[in-house]
């Protein structure tokens, strides 16, 4: 039964090879209702239910009672087995039984924890002639496997138990308040690490809870604290040994949640070590106080091979309390606020267990005697709600230090440190630098300086006229505000803000002032011929309109003034060119948005250089396999090959042999540089060859299209097209079978530069390149009189041909005539490879 689970498992999980499935598969839920029972654990004289104990310890006393129904007609054996790693098989004297249909077994199984022990499993087998000495025999020759079933099912169970959590507080939400569930989600989700479909809070509020609930084992997300505790539990080779086995790739390692992998890794195990006799399942087991419910998720069979029911008791080891952490360390809390909430995270086991109990959070008095307020961890909060009606601010300075303290199991626990103030009633006051900073109409941000900045309840935005807004707000650090008013409701003239705090009964208020500030203007360049310029200056999305000598300039209306407070103006009426010459100064008049009018000092500096293309060539291409490429593209460089350009200076009429060539790929990826002294010649005063190496000047990820322009002392000219950079894959052999109705496979490195194949050159025949393709060999149709059809990635808009002599796999008499007249095709090719001179191209 526990094969066929796998199979099936596996089977589902591998599906997504042959057809467009979903690429997880999860295993039978834990949904079938099994055996309950009660357990204790007592350790230096103190009694904890099993629920609050995270760990063992040698020399515990364990207490373990099954509660079946009276009319239990099966007979189970109760084992409780220590383990002491994965290489040293347990004495036979770690092994304790109770017949649990005997009167005697009322009373329960009273255990100490043996010393050495480092795991502990509970079995229950049914009766059968010899069922203790088997079990104790199959355990004690396979160590290794329940060490492995040990860690993995308390890491289930403990899985399990923040997935309840949170389907609990979400259906108890989506019954009591469905809005809530927006606001609820998120914070349950990251307080119990569990998976959040963000998409489902868009769905009406009816249909948020069971989108939330979908493929509830593979919500369950990886917690770091689980796998410390399941750490305990296996040592030695073995343990690394059934580590590896659980990691085959066909058993979907990698994807699948830390829940259902645990859950796969057991059925594996259990699988592995079934006997005639014997066959087990793994059983996860919710605690609740000392309650142990047991959960299957497939029925137990008792015939032969009968079923035994093994669950996982906490390991034997040091404890390893949470760490946990405030959500925003450097954030104040107010310690008048009511209920206060302490966000926290890292730990799902303390929102999701009763692993940390008697929680408090104390505070250090002025007075030097503490205070402990009570402390509940609440995953719907999203932290720890605190109650602080016990509060007395009177003992406390304005700030002071609450850190978390309790038990976790026996051992005392020393939680997160928060940062808590009180309310003040000091008056707030406006940063200095802000007292102007808003400006009437557009809104802005205004800083407000005073302790107990964490104990600020709502502010509101009071207008000259008396209305009322909520005014968004910030506390940013323990007594600095930052205060935003919208847009659109801060007119110039006078404002009042009202800071409500927790614990306060009345608002303070503070007088504030907008102002219609204007833009600051540094001044205006203009290149002489340019039909545009660039104002400097700030706030300058304020500026409507510059108009200098007659000449009336308009920013873009779709363009944001740029990074360092540029706004290029373009020239809308009057002509530039009459009227601006080269070292002419003026005032220039701007006009503002709001209809003022400022003046900026503005200059003319020399015309930019320009200059035309007149022609390109590109060398032939280099001997080899990447040859049998025949770009089509006249504009196509491939990539190592050289390009030679030759341009024509229009402004200045002749070059100064101060000039250099910038060429740059798509979005400035890859820029170089030809001067003088590296890749650029003067034919004469008027006329520049310049010579771009592209394999030397681009990175091999260079591609695109390629433009270029001409700079002079610094002064750069307007960018143009100049060609387009492809890189070629290395095409070393095509090997087709006799019958052209098969397919032919091409064989080469960097196949991933290809987009396309075709045999013909509309492309009704394609072979599409996957992205990121590794591969060195491609299946593609038969070729047509030798020749394949090719899209680069590069330029894929254009249809590129490859020839070259076809290796055929398998031959006949008949098809010698067809291998001779490719390979005659080819070597015309290559004597066709020759230089190629087109003329510029215009866009």
């Amino acid at each position: 039964m526990v094969l066929r689970a796998l199979m099936f498992v596996l089977l589902v999980a591998t599906l997504p090879l042959a057809i467009a499935a979903p690429a997880t598969a999860d295993p039978p839920p834990f949904d079938l209702v099994g055996p309950t029972l009660d357990v204790t654990v007592t350790r230096a004289g103190k009694t904890l239910p099993i629920a609050e104990a995270p760990n063992l310890a040698e020399g515990d006393q364990l207490w373990v009672k099954p509660d079946f129904p009276a009319g239990q007609s099966a007979h189970y054996v109760l084992v409780v087995a220590f383990l002491r790693g994965a290489t040293d098989p347990p004495p036979e004297s770690w092994f304790f039984r109770l017949e649990t249909w005997r009167p005697k077994a009322g009373a329960g199984l009273k255990i100490t924890v043996p010393k050495g022990a480092q795991q502990a499993l509970l079995f229950l087998a049914p009766e059968t002639g010899g069922d203790f000495k088997t079990l104790v025999k199959g355990v004690r020759g396979r160590p290794g496997a329940f060490v492995r079933a040990s860690q993995d099912l308390n890491q289930a169970s403990l899985d399990r138990a923040r997935l309840e959590a949170y389907l609990s507080e979400v259906h108890k939400t989506s019954l009591s308040d469905p809005e809530r569930l927006k606001t609820v989600a998120p914070l349950l989700a990251r307080s119990l690490a569990i998976k959040l479909d963000s998409p489902c809070l868009q769905k009406p509020a009816a249909q948020q809870a069971s989108c939330l609930t979908q493929g509830q084992e593979s919500l369950v997300l990886s917690d770091e604290h689980n796998p410390s505790i399941a750490q305990t539990l296996t040592t030695g080779s073995m343990a690394d040994l059934v580590q590896q086995l659980t990691f085959a790739p066909q058993a979907g390692a990698g994807a699948y949640s830390p829940y259902v992998g645990a859950v796969m890794d057991i059925v594996r195990i259990f699988d592995s070590v079934h006997t005639a006799q014997y066959q087990y399942l793994p059983a996860l087991a919710t605690r609740q106080g000392d309650n142990v419910s047991i959960f299957l998720n497939s029925p137990p069979s008792f015939h032969n091979p009968k079923s035994v029911l093994v669950t996982a008791l906490p390991a034997v080891g040091p404890p390893l309390p949470p760490l946990l952490q405030p959500t925003e360390p450097g954030a104040a809390y107010c310690a008048d606020q009511t209920p206060l909430v302490l966000p926290a995270d890292g730990a799902p086991l303390v929102f999701a267990t009763a692993y940390a109990h008697d929680l408090v959070l104390r505070l250090q008095a002025s007075d030097g005697k503490t205070l402990d307020l009570p402390l509940k961890a609440d995953p719907e909060k999203g932290g720890f709600v605190a109650d602080t009606s016990g509060f007395d601010p009177s003992r406390f300075g304005e700030a002071v230090e609450g850190s978390v303290r309790g038990a976790w199991g026996f051992d005392p626990y020393v939680g997160p440190t928060f940062h808590m103030q009180s309310a003040r009633d000091e008056p707030w006051r406006i940063a200095d630098d802000d007292r102007q900073a808003l400006i009437g109409g557009r809104g802005g941000e205004v800083r407000l300086h005073a302790p107990g900045a964490a104990c600020v309840e709502d502010v509101m935005l009071r207008q000259a006229s008396g209305e009322t807004a909520k005014a968004d707000w910030k506390a940013i650090h323990p007594d600095e505000l930052v205060v935003t008013t919208p847009a659109g409701e801060t007119p110039s003239g006078s404002l009042t803000l009202l800071v409500k705090s927790f614990g306060r009964a009345q608002a303070q208020a503070v007088a504030l002032r907008t102002f219609a500030e204007p833009s600051r203007l540094d001044r205006f360049t203009v290149h002489e011929g340019d039909p545009f310029g660039v104002l400097e200056g700030s706030r300058l999305d304020e500026v409507d309109g510059l108009t200098l000598r007659g000449v009336d300039y308009r920013p873009d209306p779709f363009a944001k003034p740029q990074d360092g407070g540029e706004l290029p103006l373009f020239a809308t009426r009057g002509r530039p060119d009459d009227r601006l010459t080269e070292g002419a100064t003026d005032r220039a008049r701007v006009a503002l948005k709001d209809g003022r009018l400022l003046e900026v000092g503005a200059s003319v500096a020399a015309p930019r250089p320009r200059v035309t293309l007149i022609a390109k060539s590109v060398k032939a291409e280099p001997s080899g396999p990447a040859s049998r490429i025949q770009l089509t593209d006249r504009d196509a460089v491939a990539r190592n090959q050289v390009l030679t350009f030759s341009i024509r200076s229009q402004s200045p009429a002749s070059f100064s042999g101060h000039e250099a060539v910038q060429v740059e790929t798509p979005r400035g990826a890859f820029t170089t540089t030809l001067t003088l002294s590296n890749g650029l010649t003067l034919e004469d005063s008027q006329v520049a060859i310049a010579t771009l190496d592209t394999g030397r000047a681009f990175g091999s990820s260079a591609a695109g299209r390629l433009r270029y322009r001409i700079v002079e002392d610094g002064v750069a000219g307007d960018w143009q097209p100049l060609a387009t950079l492809v890189r070629l894959p290395t095409l070393e052999a095509l090997k087709c079978p006799a019958d052209r109705e098969r397919p032919c496979k091409l064989i080469g490195a960097d196949l991933f530069l290809l987009d396309a194949l075709s045999n013909d050159p509309a492309f009704e025949h394609v072979v599409r390149i996957p992205d990121g393709f590794p591969g060195s060999v491609v299946t593609v149709p038969h070729p047509t009189d030798g020749r394949l059809f090719v899209k680069l990635r590069d330029d894929p808009s254009a249809v590129d041909t490859v020839t070259f002599p076809v290796k055929a796999s398998a031959s006949t008499p008949g098809d010698a005539p067809k291998t001779q007249a490719a390979a005659r095709s080819t070597e015309n090719d290559a004597s066709r490879a020759a230089a190629r001179i087109v003329a510029p191209f215009s866009r």
